[in-house]
């Protein structure tokens, strides 16, 4: 057996196709995604991990070390660039001393409840 029937691919015009299409809608997000101004992005993944750190809390049980994780990286964007941020720095600032509150909270109420 040789290494190219190892790794051979689906060829048919088919899978040519998706392919083809795949390639396509990748290369219009990145043309998107380069058009968009790099604030913006950046701020758009804060929001996500933000997300994803309320997402933990209320999980139940509640999984504070993802929580944790996820806070400390908005921290680090948000504390770290600050006002390179743009106008939404002052919203991102409040939005990350609402999650950390939300964390002590949701922590508190674990540590009482066992």
């Amino acid at each position: 057996m040789s290494t190219d029937d190892t790794f051979s691919a689906d060829t048919s015009p088919g899978a040519d196709s998706q392919l083809a299409q795949a390639d396509a809608a990748l290369s219009q997000a990145r043309e998107r995604l380069s058009e968009a101004p790099a604030e913006v992005v950046v701020v758009n993944h804060v929001m996500g991990l933000y997300e994803l750190a309320a997402i933990h809390l209320s999980a139940s049980p509640p999984r504070l070390h993802e929580a944790a994780l996820a806070i400390d990286a908005v921290a680090c964007l948000v504390e770290g660039l600050g006002g390179r941020l743009g106008e939404e720095s002052e919203t991102l600032l409040t939005a990350l001393s609402n999650i950390r509150l939300a964390f002590v909270q949701v922590k508190s109420s674990v540590g009482s409840d066992t």
